[in-house]
């Protein structure tokens, strides 16, 4: 159900972007383990940075990778002010849904930019491609947008789901009632296949361990 665009492969080469549809999911709004999970992550998170602070945490190669693309429009990369929220300010993610948690959790663990999708909401084919400056799409927090020219972002037929500089539309979002579950994980140069396949290992793993029928429908990696 996913495909990148030549156009993407041009302007985007040595990245790689992956993808995993999961069946049967249930998504209650916590789960003490997989709660005990997320405490554990956001505790290292503030053992490994607490000390060095903003400059070591700017300093991983993972975040350097999607620094190198945000900074081409004037924006940070959210899940590093995500982890300097938490080692440095104490803070801790909301605990929205289970769903949300697993991904929330493999992002603070490996840094790598995850979108999560309802796949009933979605109308194949599902594209990866680069903006041009002229998609529009509604972000969840209702605002209208249109995408700047050269960013990276993912479209259903019906239009644009998520794009890395904006986020997620209000469209397909993850919802209670979902049960079935897309994962796409932007990946950039600098972070390989390997790492993004064990990201979504790990999202996998912590959906399993709220939903003990889930099903991996696929899980696979679109290469430039």
């Amino acid at each position: 159900m996913f495909e990148a665009t030549d156009r993407w492969r041009e302007a985007f080469p040595g990245a790689s972007v992956g993808a995993l549809v999961m069946k049967n999911v249930s998504n209650p709004a916590n789960h003490p383990e997989l709660n005990s999970r997320m405490s554990a992550i956001e505790s290292e998170i503030r053992k490994n940075y607490f000390e060095g602070g903003r400059p070591t945490i700017r300093a991983l190669p993972t975040i350097q990778a999607y620094t190198a693309h945000y900074k081409k429009f004037k924006k940070t990369y959210h899940v590093q002010l995500q982890i300097e929220s938490i080692a440095l300010k104490g803070r801790s993610l909301p605990r929205i849904s289970t769903l949300v948690s697993a991904m929330f959790a493999a992002e603070l663990k490996n840094h790598l930019l995850t979108a999560g999708h309802d796949v009933a909401t979605l109308q194949n084919p599902v594209t990866l491609d680069v903006s041009t400056g002229d998609e529009r799409y509604t972000m969840m927090s209702g605002k209208e947008q249109t995408l700047s020219p050269d960013d990276v972002f993912i479209a259903d037929a019906q239009g644009v789901m998520s794009s890395i500089i904006y986020g997620p539309d209000n469209r397909t979002p993850i919802t209670s009632d979902t049960s079935d579950v897309l994962f796409v994980v932007y990946g950039l140069e600098g972070i390989s296949a390997q790492q993004i396949t064990s990201h979504l290992e790990d999202i996998r793993n912590f959906v399993n361990l709220v939903s003990l029928n889930a099903e991996t429908a696929s899980l696979e990696i679109v290469g430039a």
